[in-house]
């Protein structure tokens, strides 16, 4: 009988813990959540309308991809550009699309040679980012984000 009042007393002595009711606030939950939150990752691509019709996530960012760098080629292409040396070069240029779906050029890395050739290539390439069709914004968890990435253009000029 008394083992089983010593085994009764420590029980409810340890099982007190088990009660114990932890309070969260709202700031630790937010916290919590933003720690195991992937900021480098959208749940979908910016993209354009012709893109709708892919299916996965990759096939979308590769069309998004895909038709900002024919647009661009494009319009350089439609561009009468005089060169005295021929030109070889991959510019690497970094947008932005805003949350309302606005692209810019952020930074544009052209080799010395292609911008001693072609003074006013930045311009140009702004200019063809004003003809682009509506941009359709990234979303992260159904919200639409601001995002950043970079894209290389092949320049060729004989």
């Amino acid at each position: 009988m008394r083992k089983l009042l010593v085994l009764i007393v420590i029980l409810s002595l340890t099982s007190c813990e088990y009660f114990n009711v932890k309070k969260t606030s709202s700031e630790a939950i937010l916290k919590e959540e933003l720690e195991t939150f992937n900021w480098k990752d959208v749940d979908e691509y910016p993209s354009f309308s012709v893109c709708d019709s892919s299916s996965s996530k990759a096939e979308r960012t590769l069309c998004f991809q895909t038709t900002i760098t024919q647009h661009i080629t494009n319009y350089l292409q439609e561009e009468r550009i005089v060169v005295t040396q021929d030109i070889n070069d991959t510019l690497m240029l970094n947008f932005q699309v805003s949350n309302t779906g606005n692209l810019s050029l952020l930074e544009a890395k052209i080799d010395s040679l292609t911008y001693y050739e072609i003074p006013n290539i930045k311009e140009l390439l702004n200019q063809s980012l004003d003809v682009l069709p509506k941009i359709f914004p990234a979303i992260k968890r159904g919200q639409q984000v601001t995002t950043e990435f970079k894209l290389p253009i092949v320049i060729h000029v004989n």
